[in-house]
């Protein structure tokens, strides 16, 4: 005979785990600061990629206005300036996947604790109802 109630609760189990529980489970498995330096880290090498492509975009763009003023201007002032957006654009996405990862790694702490709790439910369900299921 079927518990209806364990039924449910292993039906909700399972399509957790096989959906949103798989996303949650990895990000479970660090710690807070771990988690968060390692997508911090990871949108450091994002954002210097993608800056140096709008970069490189901007400069073939306007190549030949450029070239014309390569031996006019000042040369450190440009680097500076350069370098000047590059940290800006580095920290600014920095500081939002700062933000958003704390907001995934709550999410996910939380909706784990759900989840385990379900399970020692599920545990105690099953150890309640063993003893009366082997017979029919």
């Amino acid at each position: 005979m079927l518990n209806e109630k364990r039924v449910i609760l292993m039906t909700r189990l399972a399509s957790y785990e096989e959906g949103e529980g798989r996303k949650n489970i990895s990000i479970g498995n660090y710690f807070r600061g771990d988690y968060l330096t390692l997508q911090i880290l990871k949108s450091i090498v994002c954002s210097t990629i993608s800056f140096f492509i709008v970069f490189g975009m901007y400069i073939l763009y306007n190549f030949e206005t450029f070239m014309q003023d390569l031996y006019k201007m000042d040369l450190i002032a440009f680097a500076q300036s350069v370098l000047k957006y590059y940290c800006i654009t580095v920290v600014a996405y920095a500081v939002i996947v700062y933000v958003v990862g704390t907001v995934r790694y709550v999410h996910a702490k939380k909706n784990l604790q759900r989840y385990y709790k379900n399970l020692k439910v599920l545990k105690s369900l099953y150890q309640s109802g063993e003893s009366g299921e082997g017979e029919a």
